[in-house]
């Protein structure tokens, strides 16, 4: 959209979109499928998950998994992307699964270690949940 600013060595995942002065700094990757607010500045190597949705004028600075909502100051998890998952198609199952791999990270009191170990252990192993393990233990700035 109109007044949108894509900075050097961005990756930006099919069927994405950019709401209205949206800012990327250097080296950003967005996933596929994923929605960002208008007025929100992206914070250089940042990355943000597939199917994920980033509310407007909120400021990136850390990694956004996939298949959440976030938004607040500062920024953190607000849900997961219910409504945008049921628009793509993924079934109940599916959903509630990834909404219980996110208890474990971000409503437990479990360290980040201890909720993907219980991830591992406790769910069933779909590409999804494989998607949110391998964006998590690849993260390099950490997560809202």
């Amino acid at each position: 959209m109109a007044y949108v600013h894509v900075a050097h060595d961005c990756v930006i995942g099919d069927k994405s979109i950019l709401a209205n002065a949206v800012q990327l700094g250097g080296h950003v990757s967005l996933g596929y499928h994923v929605t960002v607010g208008g007025m929100t500045p992206i914070h250089q190597f940042c990355r943000v998950g597939d199917h994920a949705f980033v509310g407007g004028a909120y400021r990136v600075v850390q990694d956004v998994p996939p298949y959440i909502l976030v938004s607040g100051e500062p920024l953190r998890y607000a849900g997961t992307n219910v409504i945008g998952l049921r628009r793509r198609g993924f079934s109940q199952e599916t959903r509630t699964l990834i909404k219980k791999a996110y208890r474990y990270i971000y409503r437990s009191e479990l360290t980040l270690s201890k909720a993907i170990e219980s991830i591992k252990i406790e769910l069933k192993q779909t590409s999804e949940i494989q998607s949110i393990l391998n964006f998590i233990e690849n993260s390099e700035r950490g997560l809202v």
